[in-house]
């Protein structure tokens, strides 16, 4: 029985690199002969003709499938309605559309899942020409997601990485809306092998996300592996309830029980109402903690929506 692997593709904005890119997988697929290949390409609501595109790349070749999503969803999304559509793949491969990710790499991903890796994750060792800035900010957010959350996120991991078919059925059980797509993964756990390499610098266009995207994408992946910014908000109230009131009892034990007036009265009014607000803080993150439950689980929108599918019946 010949095995099917699927190579899950998100774009946005990748029209000049779409045709290169395909070629490179052809050369690299063409070579697997054991396995049935299909190509899955994810239009994330493309601004250029990057659709345009796609549909001849799908007209010429059979083994592509293309999902145009109704608007642009970002690319976690993306990735995850591709991935949705290869619960019937052995196993599924995902790759960036901008040439970064080497697709002369997959036949090492498919020999370590031949022997035995369930995921098989790749490490960035470098990039040409990164941005020094967006460098350190990575480094910093995977500091600090490793620890804030209960489990550990891969340094240096990118989204270039194949997936057993048991971890895409689990997978699709994940249900919240503001997701980071490699921290689902890495949660999920499963045997795991690191392969390395170093990206090539981007050929054409601007990186999809700006550091606004980052930022929101950072802030995103904190609130939904991690209830500490939950736990701070209460620590923080019964920190500040502590120090003041302390020094309500102290300004109250010198203002009666001696004579000299160490303390106005205005002075023990502002520490009373130090106090108080602590107190409310106490109350708002334990009420948090409890809304931040409730709001990940009623929310039920659609995570995607798919305009069309495009699929050749073209004999190969």
């Amino acid at each position: 029985m010949v095995r099917k692997l699927a190579i899950v593709i998100p774009v946005f904005r990748e029209a000049k690199t779409l045709p290169a890119l395909n070629e490179r997988l052809e050369r690299v697929t063409s070579k697997l002969k054991k396995y049935h290949w299909e190509y899955i390409y994810v239009n994330d609501g493309s601004p250029d003709n990057s659709y345009d595109v796609l549909v001849t790349l799908a007209a010429a070749d059979s083994k592509i499938k293309v999902l145009d999503l109704s608007r642009n969803f970002g690319k976690e999304i993306a990735l995850t309605a591709g991935v949705h559509e290869c619960v019937d793949c052995d196993a599924v491969i995902c790759i960036d559309s901008d040439l970064q990710h080497p697709p002369e790499l997959i036949p090492t991903l498919v020999s370590a899942w031949e022997a035995g890796a369930e995921v098989v994750v790749t490490i960035r060792t470098s990039t040409d020409r990164e941005p020094l800035f967006r460098r350190w900010g990575s480094s910093l957010f995977y500091w600090f997601i490793n620890k804030v959350s209960s489990f550990e996120m891969i340094p240096k991991a990118t989204d270039f990485r194949l997936y057993d078919q048991k971890v895409v059925l689990a997978f699709i059980k994940a249900t919240e809306r503001e997701r980071l797509f490699r921290g689902i993964m890495d949660w999920m756990g499963f045997r795991r092998v690191m392969v390395e390499f170093k990206a090539d610098a981007r050929e054409y266009g601007q990186a999809g996300y700006s550091y606004t995207k980052l930022w929101t994408l950072a802030i995103n992946s904190i609130t939904s592996f991690s209830l500490w910014p939950l736990r701070l908000t209460g620590y923080l109230g019964v920190l500040i309830a502590g120090i003041s009131g302390f020094l309500l009892l102290w300004m109250l034990g010198n203002y009666l029980l001696t004579s000299k007036a160490i303390y106005t009265p205005l002075a023990i009014v502002v520490v009373a109402n130090t106090f108080l607000i602590g107190i409310v803080l106490m109350a708002i993150g334990l009420v948090a903690l409890y809304i931040g439950t409730i709001h990940t689980e009623v929310i039920n929108r659609p995570l995607y929506l798919v305009r069309e599918r495009v699929h050749s019946n073209i004999a190969n």
